[in-house]
């Protein structure tokens, strides 16, 4: 065996020859790899920087169908039904501009989370208070997530009941008029 001392060459017990030194081809593979395995994680990482952030949900959405038979007075043309919870402090205002809606026309029902949970789980309500217009056959003709205003329940009520009768400055911007 060579020593070092001697030259850059070392002799290998296989009788071939390996170069140790700084200009070795295999240090100089090995340093490119290196080089681009950090270019490549530098890309990635400015790749994400640029981009914006997913969101971080979907949103929540109010059922599009009731079944009448879950709720009172199926023989009503129309139903409101606020969705609450009891910890929630928005839900009992929101149920209490509901409840004043009632007509020998117009039932309404409240559907709080402690006591009905399976009508929540039933209609994948995931965000209250959750407020429902529908028609005779269960169809939510109208519908508002979190607080609302009595007006805009007496005006969408009213819309939906008899189409037309609500003046346009009673019109919500994400309810354009027909």
């Amino acid at each position: 065996m060579v020593s070092r001392d001697s030259g850059s060459w070392a002799h290998c017990p296989s009788g071939s020859h390996v170069d140790d030194g700084p200009g070795h081809p295999m240090s100089d593979v090995a340093a490119v790899l290196v080089a681009v395995l950090v270019a490549v994680g530098i890309a990635s990482v400015l790749r994400r920087r640029g981009r914006p952030a997913g969101p971080t949900q979907a949103g929540w959405s109010a059922p599009s169908q009731l079944d009448r038979a879950d709720f009172p007075r199926v023989d009503a043309p129309w139903i409101v039904v606020a969705f609450t919870s009891s910890t929630c402090s928005t839900c009992a205002d929101v149920a209490a501009k509901v409840d004043v809606l009632g007509s020998r026309e117009v039932v309404t029902a409240r559907v709080d989370y402690a006591d009905n949970r399976d009508l929540h789980l039933r209609y994948r309500i995931d965000a209250v208070p959750c407020v429902v217009i529908a028609d005779s056959d269960g169809v939510v003709r109208r519908s508002f997530l979190g607080p609302v205003k009595a007006q805009d329940l007496w005006a969408a009520v009213a819309e939906c009941r008899d189409p037309g009768s609500t003046p346009e400055t009673c019109q919500r911007p994400d309810q354009p008029a027909d």
